[in-house]
């Protein structure tokens, strides 16, 4: 077994178009993955060709795969192979082109997760296939490639770890709607916690997750509309601490990026133009700074005092800068 390339399901015959090689046995007994079932993996996807070229590597990532049971994956072939592994276990899937078809609508997704995006974009109001004729491209030369030339694929996947129904918390990407709604606040708290313990980049990738699953929600509501406007004034707290652990990070640009974009739906949000100010003026556009921090003493006085801090700050590296420009040069334009 060990060696030889098998028939992965019994009495389906070769006919079934999936085989299975195992590389290294596993280390715990067979689960019977019952839907909830939550199994992490490496995985590499390679074509069937004489250089076995690698389409996609997990490892490369830095993150393993996570796949439900009954969460009904965009690659059900996935669902049936891994629930013939155990944890510990290394093997190698053959698997026909019946089986991989979608596959590079979900090399898309799981690269977007990968990257940080959003795995469903483009991709939400339409099947993949619609898509790809409407754009003519998924934005992976590779990929589309392999779209318009479907072939078997080779799946070499290593089981990391299988866990039960109700025995771990899921991804946010994973989560029905409703269980969106109601991680978020939890996933709120975590960031909140990490934040106090001085654990800013895990606050931010909480509150990146807690956005992440209102901003979910939100794409499928019309904009503008009541649900829509409800689920902006869950995010907009949210976005905030995101942007002050980004401001600690020193991500500066990204702070700007987003406090832009609340204060244009929110002209009078004080916290967003007290983090665009400190953005701006650590980026040295103290003009812009000037006027955010103005904008928050004129919609909120009692903050007279820590603006007046910020600035003194702002004024004392803006001539700490001018001295170190003028040594520079000196005696440059003699």
């Amino acid at each position: 077994m060990a060696d030889d390339r098998s028939v992965l399901l019994s009495g389906g015959g070769r006919g079934i178009g999936l085989e299975k090689r195992i590389l290294q046995p596993g280390c715990e007994d067979l689960s019977s993955f019952p839907d909830g079932t939550k199994a992490t993996f490496h995985y590499r996807t390679l074509k069937c060709d004489e250089h076995q070229t690698v389409i996609d590597d997990s490892r490369t990532r830095g993150k393993p795969m996570e796949l439900i049971i009954g969460k009904k994956f965009k690659l059900p072939v996935w669902e049936t192979i891994i629930s013939t592994m155990r944890a510990g276990e290394r093997a190698e899937f053959l698997c026909d082109t019946k089986h991989v078809v979608q596959y590079p609508q979900v090399s898309k997704s799981l690269r977007n997760i990968a990257l940080g995006k959003d795995p469903l974009e483009g991709q939400r109001h339409c099947c993949g296939i619609a898509q790809m004729h409407e754009h003519h491209s998924l934005g992976y030369p590779d990929l589309d490639e392999l779209h318009r030339n479907p072939q078997s694929l080779i799946f070499q996947i290593e089981m990391l770890k299988v866990e039960e129904p109700g025995s771990y918390r899921q991804d946010p990407w994973a989560m029905s709607d409703e269980e969106k709604l109601q991680a978020v606040p939890l996933i709120h708290e975590e960031g909140n916690q990490l934040y106090k313990e001085g654990s800013i980049q895990e606050a931010a990738t909480k509150y990146y997750d807690a956005i992440a699953c209102l901003k979910n929600l939100q794409m499928k509501e019309q904009p503008g509309s009541p649900d829509w406007i409800q689920l902006d004034l869950k995010i907009t707290p949210l976005l905030l601490n995101y942007c002050q652990c980004k401001l600690l990070l020193e991500d500066y640009y990204e702070v700007l990026e987003h406090t832009n974009s609340i204060l244009n739906k929110y002209e009078d949000n004080v916290k967003a133009y007290f983090k665009r100010g400190k953005a701006h003026a650590a980026v040295w556009n103290s003009t812009e700074a000037q006027a955010d921090f103005d904008m928050v003493v004129r919609l909120d006085p009692s903050l007279a005092s820590v603006v007046a801090k910020e600035i003194k700050k702002l004024d004392a590296r803006l001539k700490e800068k001018n001295q170190e420009d003028k040594a520079r040069f000196k005696g440059i334009f003699l």
